[in-house]
């Protein structure tokens, strides 16, 4: 029987329901500074989507720029809420781009004619022209352009990259397919912007081809474009049952042949249990392709610790920004660190029946090597996953713990780990160090 998009839209709301907060939207242009502001009048925008801009506080000369593109059901502002990418950007100084589909079912268009063509009259034309309004309005570096997504969000930031190789430095993308595998074979004659459909062999992983087709279909998006092509990082459940982990290799197929490294991996390691991160082309921080499998694990949003493997892929997290005013969300003069230990400072994202907290570690005095962060939840309340920490416990007293990258503090300085969960989030919480 063939499937329609609302297969993909009840198994992830299945697996994100609960994931649309309440972020006040002030209709304004440009953003207020670290506020999710919506953006209008941003250029063209034949599908008639949506922007939404997070801009940190503080930014260094020329800033990054990242497009987050949300999956099915989702919306820029539950992307926002719902992953670590704004707080990443508040410790790295980069801007973020949510753009949001009005699409019925809340997918982007990635099998129409007009979506897998450079300048066509489709989402990724609104897409780039968010992404133009930003660098000639905050002035940023324009070889600094990123983009990321998850599941339908994925699947676009394939076809950004093939269709607009002069605007994207680099992808990275979560659970998707590759560009062009869901193109429509039929779809409204009157209206070539329209998304035909489900494509249930790709979703499948019924679909197989070269390297060099994958490849031939990238480039056949953008005819006689011969400039440098963006780097890609994939990753992909082997549980996934949304979007078969089948298109994980078809995707490594694709970009390796666009990019010209071979298809044999030059580095293999385990960033995390279960995780499998490939390399191809070189072993730098930033090769052309690298390729994460997750064992177990099916279809769902970025997870703790992957968003800031991505910001490494991009090399955001290389930036410096500056150190002139106090950094996003640190306790204010009167609750200065204790001398050689630390504090936290949780800010919360609501919405009914659920939270997403972001906390800030600040170390005192003295650097530190370690900390552990503990607070009670209230009666009612749960965390279901976090992210840039190991948590221990669900209910009542929890604590998280620094993972390997994120224990080393220096003096007055910060970082920052997140946690989601149902019911009302903590307002407080304590610090120890180690």
């Amino acid at each position: 029987m063939r499937k329609h998009w609302r297969t993909l839209l009840a198994s992830v709301a299945a697996v994100l329901a609960g994931l649309v907060a309440t972020t006040t939207l002030v209709p304004a242009s440009p953003a207020s500074a670290a506020a999710l502001t919506e953006v209008t009048g941003f250029g063209t925008n034949p599908t008639g989507i949506r922007m939404y801009l997070y801009v940190p506080d503080r930014l260094p000369t020329k800033p990054a720029v990242l497009v987050a593109v949300h999956y099915c059901t989702g919306s820029g502002p539950a992307f926002y809420s719902g992953t670590e990418f704004k707080s990443l950007a508040d410790q790295y100084g980069f801007i973020v781009i949510y753009p949001s589909t009005v699409r019925s079912g809340n997918c982007w268009d990635v099998s129409s004619a007009g979506a897998l063509t450079h300048n066509g009259n489709s989402d990724p034309v609104g897409i780039t022209s968010m992404v133009r309004y930003v660098q000639q309005r905050y002035n940023t570096d324009t070889a600094r352009t990123f983009v990321t997504g998850a599941s339908s969000g994925a699947m676009m930031t394939n076809v950004l990259l093939a269709d607009y190789p002069d605007v994207f430095a680099a992808g990275a993308a979560f659970m998707g397919v590759p560009d062009t595998c869901f193109q429509a074979t039929a779809g409204n004659p009157a209206d070539p912007g329209q998304q035909a459909g489900w494509n249930s062999a790709c979703a499948n992983g019924q679909v197989s081809k070269t390297a060099q087709q994958w490849g031939d279909a990238v480039r056949n998006s953008y005819p006689g474009y011969s400039g440098p092509r963006p780097r890609m990082q994939l990753w992909h459940g082997t549980n996934d049952t949304t979007l078969h982990y089948n298109n994980f290799g078809e995707e490594i197929k694709q970009w390796t042949n666009v990019l010209g490294v071979s298809q044999t991996p030059v580095k293999t390691d385990t960033p995390q249990s279960g995780w499998t991160r490939t390399w191809y082309g070189n072993t730098s921080a930033q090769p052309p392709v690298q390729a994460i499998s997750l064992a177990g694990v099916g279809h769902s949003l970025p997870m703790a610790g992957q968003a800031k493997m991505a910001i490494s892929f991009f090399g955001l997290d290389s930036t410096t920004v500056p150190p002139s005013s106090p950094p996003p969300s640190s306790p204010p003069p009167s609750s200065p660190p204790a001398q050689g230990g630390c504090t936290a400072s949780i800010s919360l994202n609501s919405w009914t029946g659920g939270y997403v907290a972001t906390v800030t570690v600040t170390a005192g005095s003295s650097a530190i090597n370690g900390w552990t962060v503990s607070t009670t939840l209230p009666s009612g309340s749960a965390v279901t996953n976090s992210w840039n920490a190991t948590g221990s416990g669900t209910t009542g007293a929890v604590s998280f713990t620094n993972v390997s990258f994120n224990g080393s503090v220096a003096a007055g300085r910060n970082t920052q780990f997140g946690f989601q969960g149902t019911g009302t989030g903590p307002g407080t919480a304590t610090c120890s160090a180690r």
